[in-house]
């Protein structure tokens, strides 16, 4: 299966275009980008106000959460207090579990987003094997409830979002293909399926996860999928990653997932999902949209040469070496690195930086430096008897990740892999952060996802502190090295059951210090146990000014007070053996507030 048509050199992948409202998507069009407004749907000035403040900053289609057919009605007046007002922005409703509020507000917006996982079906966590007969009684009688929306969507002219999300799968296929990426694309075609039988064709495909390795995986794997079905199936692709949180580590693993997949040529509109006022999501798409097309190509006639398989994370096989006391290789951590010149300016505070400091130095590792297109360098090291620690050399006119996908695909495995964020050293001390942390977390992130890389060094940035603090948030978000706690966080919107920024700042305020400890902060319950399977623990709103406690995807605590439930979520934790007492931070062990790279 092919997801791309090289993984060497950028080519966007060719998709029909879908017009939401006047906005097209896909096509010759460029990548468009949206956000969510995070108030009540009912609260009509205060949509109204959202909507627009959005659309002033560059947002170019925007999603309103209608969980109810009141929710669902409400939107007619939002959208034509909008039109009355100038603002032409296209409106997205955002529909779980109610087909009848999905109805309701195909009257009045200009897109439908729609949950295949809880469309018209309840989570109840069952094992049930069922029969192929049983199966295909589940699809007619999703056919039976989803089929009137489509051919009002129909009828209508506008468009609609097949959005799987990996935290909200059916038991149906849950039970069938598994938590899985397969799971994943199987349960948005079925509904796309139905849709065509329909003759509708608006559709647009998500698949969502708050772990960028899945969510990778299951873009890749629809894509390919779509490509099998034929190529009246060329659909566009709304990319992002749910739950992705605040600050610093939110950006970091936002641009690892979806940074990836542009640069594959993947995506035809995205969304960045942080738990900060959403206007503050649009620099950040816009951004990543804005740095698609990376300079430099690698011949096509290299495309089946991948040392890794695109579909199923495996950390590529190299030996373990020893570089001075360090370990790298092998099952050993991804290490940090970090230039002479850097290591200089800091020597004097490396004992106070905590987790945040070198490893070792890298021109202390006589590390193999090679241009990946140069056969005969490489043949030269896969000639030597003793593993190596090799890197693309800086200077090389390639785009960072085709270098290094090049250099695993040429290179014999044995040799450990260092990565880089860019192949030119930083010698601007008053270059913007944001730009310098998405390309940084694109292009290692992206290489980590694929299995690549033993050691890490971010050269893009100027500041050393800075530098390894980003490398280390690199690490952590794609899942690669866990050294701090963890947060799984989602976006606020109408849905949303208590005040996600206070509530998340108050949490990790209790928390931050237990290293390696996963907490998810849910505002409701429509992604919450599934997106919590791989976490340790679980705060999710259950009613208002109630919330529910979880341990993995299993709720154990149930409606407690808002007001007690940071504590409750403390002692559960010490409950479980989990619970260290904060000790005094060091030096650069805070991590960045959102401000700072805002």
């Amino acid at each position: 299966m092919k997801y791309c048509a090289s993984a060497f050199s950028y080519q966007r992948r060719v998709s029909r275009e879908v017009m939401v409202g006047h906005v097209g998507v896909g096509g010759e069009n460029p990548i468009r980008v949206q956000s969510m407004i995070t108030c009540d749907t009912m609260d009509t000035e205060a949509s109204i106000a959202q909507t627009m403040e959005l659309a002033a900053v560059g947002c170019e289609i925007v999603r309103i959460t209608a969980p109810t057919v009141k929710d669902a009605a409400n939107l007619q007046h939002i959208v034509r207090g909008l039109r009355e007002r100038g603002c032409e922005v296209p409106i997205v409703a955002d529909i779980h579990f109610k087909p009848d509020a999905a109805m309701e507000a195909a009257k009045w917006v200009e897109k439908v987003r729609i949950n295949p996982g809880n469309y018209a079906d309840s989570k109840k966590f069952k094992i049930v094997e069922y029969t192929d007969e049983q199966y295909a009684a589940e699809l007619a009688r999703i056919r039976e409830r989803f089929a009137p929306l489509v051919r009002l969507s129909k009828e209508r002219g506008i468009a609609m979002r097949i959005g799987t999300n990996h935290g909200s799968l059916s038991d149906r296929i849950m039970n069938r293909y598994g938590d899985t990426p397969l799971g994943m694309v199987e349960s948005a075609l079925e509904f796309a399926r139905i849709a065509r039988e329909l003759d509708y064709h608006a559709l647009i495909f998500s698949m969502k996860s708050s772990n960028p390795k899945v969510m990778i995986a299951a873009y890749r794997l629809l894509v390919a999928r779509l490509n099998e079905e034929g190529a009246d199936w060329n659909y566009p692709i709304h990319l992002g990653v749910t739950e992705a949180g605040e600050g610093e580590d939110a950006r970091i693993k936002s641009a690892i997932g979806i940074g990836s997949l542009l640069r594959d040529g993947i995506g035809d509109t995205i969304r960045v999902s942080l738990t900060e006022d959403s206007i503050h999501e649009i620099p950040v798409a816009r951004a990543l949209a804005e740095s698609t097309d990376p300079h430099g190509t690698v011949s096509d006639s290299l495309t089946s040469s991948l040392s890794y398989d695109p579909f199923s994370y495996q950390r590529r096989a190299s030996e373990a070496i020893s570089i001075a006391d360090v370990r790298m290789g092998g099952e050993e951590l991804v290490r940090v690195a970090i230039r002479q010149e850097a290591y200089d300016k800091i020597a004097h505070k490396v004992d106070r930086m905590g987790d945040y400091k070198p490893e070792f130095v890298y021109e202390s590792a006589k590390v193999a430096e090679v241009d990946p297109r140069d056969d005969s360098a490489i043949a030269a090291l896969n000639a030597e008897a003793q593993a190596r620690l090799v890197a693309v050399a800086d200077g090389v006119d390639l785009p960072v990740i085709a270098a290094y996908r090049l250099l695993a695909a040429k290179l014999e495995s044995r040799h450990p892999i260092l990565l880089k964020d860019s192949l030119t050293i930083s010698q601007n001390p008053a270059a913007e952060f944001l730009p310098t942390l998405l390309q940084a977390a694109t292009n290692i992130g992206s290489l980590l996802c694929d299995g690549i890389g033993d050691a890490i060094l971010v050269q893009g940035e100027h500041g050393p502190s800075q530098a390894l603090r980003l490398s280390y948030n690199i690490l952590q978000a794609a899942g690669t090295r866990i050294f701090k706690t963890d947060y799984v966080a989602c976006p606020s919107c109408g849905r949303t059951l208590f005040n996600l920024q206070t509530t998340t700042a108050r949490i990790k305020a209790a928390t931050v210090h237990l290293k390696g400890v996963k907490i998810a902060i849910m505002g409701c319950i429509v992604n919450g146990p599934g997106e919590m399977a791989d976490a340790d623990f679980g705060y999710v709103g259950g009613a208002p000014g109630k919330i529910n406690l979880y341990v993995g995807k299993t709720a154990v605590k149930f409606n407690i007070p808002e007001g007690e439930a940071v504590d409750r979520l403390k002692d559960l934790i010490r409950g479980h053996g989990k619970w260290v007492e904060p000790a005094l931070e060091a030096e650069s062990g805070e991590p960045l507030t959102a401000g700072a790279v805002r």
